[in-house]
């Protein structure tokens, strides 16, 4: 592993009038140690400039900053790492044009894809949906926290549980095995952001 994996994962979605870099910059400063800047609408000139503001805000506090998806423009925004999908990148050729020092995490949502995750070098794996989510149209069925509880269980790299969570279940997650967790919508699409990313990060905190 070429660093230590954050815990909570903030993941901009531009949402209510917000911008990315709003998001970023309210989370992190709400205590999200990590922001991974998403956006699957807009084309990669607007997405390298959007994801520059988003940066410098994460960075402003602190908060390590990571792309989902798009290895070339996490290079361009000299990233801290990437967020892969299945049809992605796989790892092993992110981590050849990253370095051993990039943070890459990659969804899987199988032992078997997890295994393979971490054979081709990913740093964690990201799992669920745990409960039902609109943010992903095309999300799989929840799996629960039993289910997260069984990933864990046969899972060596840190898990971060996705899909669906509010702050006051991260204890039963964390009890259930997962090393972290990333919201979108509890965290970009809350009345308060900064709020709302204080209340996840307060579930780190011994």
């Amino acid at each position: 592993m070429s660093r230590p994996v954050p815990r909570f994962h903030a993941i901009t979605g531009a949402s209510l009038g917000l911008r990315h870099a709003d998001i970023a910059e309210w989370a992190a400063e709400g205590g999200a140690d990590l922001i991974q800047f998403r956006d699957k609408q807009i084309g990669i000139r607007e997405f390298i400039q959007e994801g520059e503001k988003a940066r410098n805000a994460a960075k402003r506090h602190g908060a390590l900053f990571i792309v989902n998806d798009r290895v070339d423009a996490a290079l361009a925004l000299n990233a801290d790492g990437v967020h892969l999908g299945q049809t992605d990148m796989p790892a092993s050729a992110a981590r050849r044009l990253m370095g051993a020092e990039a943070l890459i995490g990659v969804t899987a949502p199988t032992v078997e894809l997890a295994k393979q995750a971490q054979q081709d070098g990913a740093d964690y794996v990201g799992f669920g949906p745990i409960f039902g989510t609109r943010s992903k149209p095309d999300a799989r069925a929840p799996v629960g926290v039993e289910g997260l509880r069984d990933y864990c269980a046969a899972v060596s790299l840190p898990v971060i549980a996705i899909g669906g969570i509010r702050a006051d279940v991260v204890p039963a997650l964390l009890e259930a095995g997962a090393d972290g967790i990333a919201a979108l919508s509890a965290v970009s699409r809350a009345d308060d952001v900064r709020e709302a990313a204080r209340a996840f990060a307060r579930c780190f905190v011994k």
